[in-house]
């Protein structure tokens, strides 16, 4: 017997197939909502605005279609991270929706996302004295190389592939971390 679904992630299954027809912004409302099988309204008071839809569909994407695997030091993050650019390689009309969502203001009030936390924890074994300041800004850097805003601008800006896009990645993780004072790094 299945598991029940709730209506915000049928609403949002149901728009992940709907991407592999048609963009984001070909998608309505209307459409959405004859593809779930409930009303118009019901879409609108789970996301009240095409942000807040586009904001939830790119968090289940990223968690159902491009989950990135646990990582401890750097070589497991850049292993990671080039797994998933692979991934959007091969779904792209995916991974565009996360890039889109990133660029937009944040619609919903989240806590720091879980890539930046493990990328934080990942640092403070690596780095451990980096200070708070340093280890933030590193942190957003690599969160920035890692993502699908990356990937997408490389991929339609460069028409780079992702085994290109993940060489670009590793030159721009060593140039962030070649910044920080010898002294930071965790003795082995």
């Amino acid at each position: 017997m299945e598991e029940p679904v709730d209506t915000a992630t049928a609403i949002l299954a149901s728009a992940a197939v709907l991407l592999r027809e048609r963009t984001f912004d070909d998608i309505s409302y209307r459409a959405l909502a004859d593809e779930v099988g409930i009303s118009e309204r019901t879409i609108y008071r789970q996301y009240p605005t095409r942000a807040h839809l586009l904001a939830a569909l790119s968090n289940w994407i990223e968690q159902t279609c491009f989950p990135l695997p646990p990582f401890v030091t750097v070589s497991d993050f850049c292993a990671a991270v080039h797994q998933r650019f692979h991934a959007f390689d091969a779904s792209p009309a995916y991974a565009y929706v996360g890039a889109r969502a990133s660029a937009i203001s944040p619609t919903l009030d989240t806590e720091p996302a879980y890539l930046t936390r493990a990328i934080e924890a990942m640092l403070d074994v690596a780095a451990p004295t980096l200070n708070r300041r340093d280890r933030r800004r590193v942190a957003a850097s690599l969160r920035y190389f890692s993502s699908a805003m990356f990937w997408a601008r490389l991929r339609t800006g460069l028409d780079l592939d992702a085994a290109e896009i993940c060489d670009a990645f590793d030159q721009a993780v060593s140039t962030v971390l070649a910044r920080l004072p010898e002294a930071t790094w965790a003795r082995s």
